[in-house]
């Protein structure tokens, strides 16, 4: 009798893995805005949360901890969301759309218009 191989019965998600967490965390350090903060970078559904001690104290005066962007990954069409924090009206609203994981976070580290590292 052949042995068969089994199929498994669902397929878990490309993201948010461990390695690509890793590597954003990596490549925060060279942002252009607020590099003297640690950013956190989180597993959320199908991406990744970036969140970081707010030290302008635009957003909160006391200097806690706020969303910085969320990573989403798109199976589907195979791109990622770049999502910036609407931190007046709170909510995530889009920023940009990328073929690859590295491109957002070019993205999210030049931030030229400060909507990220505000």
């Amino acid at each position: 009798m052949a042995a068969t191989a089994l199929k498994p019965s669902f397929v878990l998600p490309a993201h948010p893995n461990e390695l690509d967490r890793k590597r954003i965390e990596r490549a925060l350090k060279s942002r252009k805005r607020y590099r003297y903060v640690e950013p956190t970078v989180l597993p959320a559904n199908e991406g990744y949360h970036v969140q970081s001690p707010c030290c302008s104290r635009n957003i909160d005066k006391d200097g806690g901890v706020i969303d910085v962007a969320l990573l989403r990954h798109d199976p589907a069409n195979a791109m990622w969301k770049l999502f910036w924090r609407d931190h007046a009206q709170g909510s995530w609203e889009l920023h940009s759309v990328h073929k690859r994981l590295t491109a957002a976070v070019d993205e999210l580290n030049a931030d030229p218009e400060r909507i990220f590292w505000q």
